[in-house]
């Protein structure tokens, strides 16, 4: 156990100090001037030289990308997450600001997306070859090959431009203090953004958890129970749904770094304000700090949901229970 948690702490901070290189260093090979971008071509053009150059020092433009890397990563390992250009904040208020909203979203979105494919795969596998199991597969098919703001922006014109059903976008009503908004409020305002997330979710957990519910149900042990007089049904929640869930658990927690990629569409589309919105805003103004912060927080999250699922492996298999332990004793 002690060389299976130094293990993945290893690995945690490897992963930690390369998305924090590999973000620097795509911001500085990106072409984008923050301060073109932050002030405007118009403004900058009618800016004097000095005001130009103070601007420059402002958002290190000039500065060598390692030694802006080793200011920041001092700082940073010494709780000071840097502050904002583009929000003119600090990074930590921004980031923890916006991370419930999309922690919400995301939770939401993951939790649904995975009880119901794996129902809807179960399901699919057990009628194989019936008009359930043809439309299951042709909503997968056509789901998994739909980009995720197409999804969001068609959602958005029917049920919210059409039908009114939804709003616009955005997290909170309009004009509405703070203090006033409502749960019900919130849980309205992010209904039509976790529900596009969800159908696109869907489609690869439920298409693989049909192939491989089909491979259980051609199994030895699945059609001894079958000749023993159990139903399908019945020899599926017996016998197969638990060698289901090492596969399901790896599609489920494996959705994460695909939920919060498309978070970040959907959150453009729906103007709703979560990371992945933020994340955008600072990587088109060339706000480094910001971006690094939300990039190690992405990449903590996928590694938090990747050590989960092995954990949860040895509560479903005592096998690999003793494998991660070190072997059996």
């Amino acid at each position: 156990m002690t060389r299976f948690i130094l293990e993945h702490i290893g690995r945690f901070v490897l992963l930690m100090i390369a998305v924090a290189v590999l973000t620097f260093t795509l911001v500085s090979l990106s072409p984008v001037d923050p301060v073109q971008a932050n002030v405007g071509q118009a403004a900058l053009l009618g800016m004097s030289e000095e005001k130009r150059a103070a601007l420059e020092a402002y958002w290190g433009v000039g500065t060598p990308m390692h030694e802006r890397f080793f200011s920041w990563a001092a700082d940073f390992l010494r709780g000071d997450w840097g502050t904002s250009l583009r929000y003119n904040m600090p990074v930590a208020d921004v980031v923890a600001s916006r991370a419930l909203n999309s922690l919400a979203l995301m939770g939401v979105a993951w939790l649904v997306s995975g009880v119901l494919g794996f129902a809807l795969g179960v399901a699919a596998a057990l009628r194989q070859g019936s008009l359930l199991d043809r439309f299951v597969k042709g909503y997968c098919f056509v789901l998994a090959a739909s980009p995720t703001f197409w999804v969001g922006l068609l959602l958005l014109m029917v049920f919210s431009v059409w039908l009114g059903w939804f709003p616009l976008g955005f997290s909170v009503p309009v004009g509405k203090s703070a203090a006033d908004v409502t749960f019900l409020d919130a849980l309205h305002h992010m209904a039509l953004p976790a529900i596009t997330l969800s159908l696109v979710g869907v489609a690869n957990i439920a298409l693989h958890t049909r192939e491989k519910a089909v491979d259980v149900m051609g199994s030895p042990y699945f059609r001894f129970a079958r000749a023993r007089g159990l139903t399908a049904g019945q020899a599926m929640a017996r016998h197969g749904l638990r060698n289901l869930a090492l596969p399901a658990l790896t599609l489920q927690f494996s959705q994460i770094a695909e939920i919060f990629g498309g978070s970040v569409l959907v959150e453009e589309v729906f103007s709703y304000p979560g990371l992945g919105q933020a994340a955008v805003t600072a990587g088109l103004g060339g706000d480094v700090a910001l971006l690094a912060a939300i990039a190690l927080v992405s990449a903590a999250l996928v590694f938090a949901g990747n050590l989960t699922a092995n954990l949860l492996y040895g509560l479903v298999d005592p096998r690999m229970r003793r494998s991660q332990g070190g072997g059996e004793q």
